[in-house]
């Protein structure tokens, strides 16, 4: 059975992604300095691999590059040289402040066709703290987009969904650090994380978002504003619905009027304090039985040391009562 996203590539796709496969081990040499193989989000970088999500993994490069394999090529490079630079591969198991960042976006759920869906939020931010330090938020909003694409398995789906809401923003209100942190992310994801995109939801957006909107639409590729859809505050969670089963969207867009017209940190709190009951719970349970399955083993233990003190006694009485046996038993031996 073949891949169905390869069951679509035109002509001239599977014979670029043939040609940039079979230059994988000068691409890892330019990168790394080594022909080692290298594996991107779950996906060895093996000229002579039959995995197919290779093939899907590749044409997204050439693709965001409107297939110019030279160009495609580059931004591979380039991309894998970052990799290595930022430490890429670490951000998936780096800690950072839950308090701090976690209002800020999380992923939940999935959409219709089985897409991860990403929530960012852009309102009642502390900017003071949360972009104290530009790198750490960097690296922070980073990890989610690494966590998001390792959703994306390339079988069943090759893209994911995003969420950017915008109730309490400020048109005046982003810091110097912000902006810096938004830029240079922006960049990073544009450079290095090719066509993974597939519909991008802005949701409560104030007046003057939808005015910047139309007037820098004209401006962006037609390819780009067909992944874009702008979600007016009555039509919300219909338009929602469209894309993402009610019962895979956040309490803050399902939970009723409170969450409406609450504050968007307040209504993630409430939903990260029942995750975490949640997993609690099921900590205790697996805690419990982790004891219950000790106190089994114990009690094996236990009686599998009587069983074995017990026969050794038994031997032991045994031999005790063979030489009593043998002084009163006449033998061969002796009478002759």
């Amino acid at each position: 059975m073949t891949n169905k996203f390869v069951d679509q590539f035109k002509p001239e796709e599977k014979e670029l992604v043939a040609k940039l496969k079979q230059d994988l081990p000068a691409i890892l040499k330019e990168a790394f300095g080594s022909e080692e193989i290298y594996t991107l989000w779950g996906v060895p970088l093996d000229k002579d691999s039959t995995d197919e999500r290779l093939d899907v993994l590749l044409v997204k490069f050439l693709r965001a590059r409107n297939l110019s394999y030279a160009e495609g090529r580059k931004m591979l490079v380039d991309s894998l040289k970052w990799r290595k630079e930022f430490k890429a591969d670490e951000l998936v198991t780096e800690s950072f402040d839950v308090d701090l960042f976690g209002p800020l976006g999380y992923l939940h759920g999935k959409d219709k066709a089985g897409r991860p869906v990403c929530y960012n939020f852009y309102g009642d931010i502390d900017q003071d703290k949360v972009f104290k330090d530009v790198q750490t938020f960097i690296r922070w909003r980073l990890q989610l987009m690494e966590q998001s694409v390792q959703l994306v398995d390339l079988v069943d789906v090759d893209s994911m969904i995003q969420v950017h809401d915008y109730l309490g923003a400020s048109m005046f209100g982003r810091s110097a650090n912000a902006k810096a942190a938004t830029s240079e992310i922006i960049k990073i994801l544009q450079d290095n994380y090719p066509e993974f995109l597939a519909t991008k939801f802005f949701v409560n957006v104030p007046w003057w978002g939808s005015k910047i909107f139309s007037l820098i639409r004209p401006l962006l590729p037609e390819a780009t504003v067909k992944k874009f859809v702008v979600c007016s505050n009555g039509e919300l969670l219909n338009t929602l619905e469209k894309s993402i089963d009610k019962d895979q969207l956040p309490q803050i867009y399902t939970g009723g009027a409170k969450f409406k017209a609450g504050s968007v940190t307040a209504a993630i709190n409430a939903s990260r304090q029942q995750e975490a009951k949640s997993t609690e719970a099921k900590s205790a349970e697996a805690k419990s039985a982790e004891e219950k399955s000790t106190e089994k083993k114990a009690n094996e233990e236990k009686s599998a040391e009587a069983t074995t003190t017990e026969a050794t006694t038994t031997e032991e009485k045994t031999t005790e009562t063979k030489p009593t046996e043998a002084a009163g038993t006449s033998s061969p031996d002796a009478t002759s």
